[in-house]
């Protein structure tokens, strides 16, 4: 069944979708079969919300994110522009949960900055900051903070190399100095100090 047009709004919902009237959700967005944007959660314009996704509540999502099928973005989880979440990604709210002892009080606040990519199947767990551009990869478990640009595998995560915005990755050592050239786009990308920066984006 195709998308249908929200009643009086700028955004789309398919029928089996549901979405709570306290949401916010911004023009041009769609959303999927069978999932539900809680109340109180805020999704920006022109994002992708795709099959069986929770939002919320209470969860932010910036402008242009894609959310692939099967992901929950829990309260306490917050996406800048332009993320991409891959199919069956987890994030978590509880570090330490027990079904005896609710711990709700207890939220640890996650940030997924602006161009960041968590891959298939990634677990993000809660309480850390994910930096701009960087690229997680299918699988990956991240327990920790995230350095932007950086290129996350394994379980726990480690830091293999660096990813230019454009998502190529980038001739670069972990550590020291240097400089690269996205191939695609062309973007001079210098490492001082176990930080990159784009040095003409």
């Amino acid at each position: 069944m195709a998308v249908e047009q929200a009643e009086e709004k700028n955004w789309q919902a398919h029928p089996s979708a549901i979405v709570d009237k306290a949401a916010v959700i911004g023009h041009g967005t769609k959303i999927w079969h069978f999932s539900h944007i809680l109340a109180g959660s805020e999704i920006g314009p022109e994002c992708s919300i795709g099959q069986n996704v929770v939002v919320g509540p209470k969860a932010k999502v910036g402008k242009g994110c894609k959310i692939q099928n099967n992901v929950s973005v829990y309260e306490g989880v917050t996406l800048e522009d332009y993320v991409f979440c891959g199919p069956s990604m987890v994030f978590t709210n509880v570090y330490n949960p027990r079904c005896e002892f609710p711990r709700k009080n207890e939220y640890r606040q996650t940030l997924v900055k602006r161009g960041a990519t968590l891959g298939a199947n990634c677990t993000v767990v809660c309480g850390i900051t994910v930096g701009s551009y960087a690229f997680v990869g299918a699988g990956a478990v991240v327990t920790e903070d995230v350095p932007d640009f950086a290129l996350m595998v394994g379980c726990p995560a480690k830091q293999i190399g660096w990813m230019s915005r454009f998502g190529e990755r980038l001739d670069l050592p972990l550590t020291g100095d240097g400089e690269a050239v996205c191939p695609h786009t062309g973007e001079k990308y210098r490492l001082a100090n176990g930080k990159l920066d784009i040095v003409n984006g």
